[in-house]
């Protein structure tokens, strides 16, 4: 397939998606369930994105710096460190784990 083409279609498929979203009717988005649904979706995509880039390696689990350095930003979260503070942790530990090989 062309890339051309497909990013041709790419683009049409985002717009209709726009656009499907504008068309729901105002009542269906004010249900309770509908908005706490839309809460969380952007968690658990974030969450789905951060697993793949920490554990995948194109076809594979992989169990490498990474995974050492979201375990350690996890940790700062959970003793609520601040936001700067956790990344630094966690580039601390990755760059840590990566220098003892």
């Amino acid at each position: 397939m062309n890339v051309w083409i497909a990013l041709a279609l790419t683009a049409v498929g985002c717009y209709l998606a726009k656009l499907l979203g504008l068309l729901v009717p105002a009542d269906v988005l004010e249900r309770p369930l509908v908005q706490r649904l839309a809460a969380l979706v952007p968690v658990a995509l974030l969450a789905a994105l951060t697993a793949q880039q920490a554990f995948g390696d194109g076809r594979e689990l992989v169990l490498d710096a990474r995974g050492a350095g979201l375990a350690a930003a996890a940790l700062a979260l959970i003793l609520r460190a601040p936001f700067l503070v956790v990344v630094g942790v966690a580039v601390a530990v990755t760059a840590g784990v990566r220098a003892l090989g």
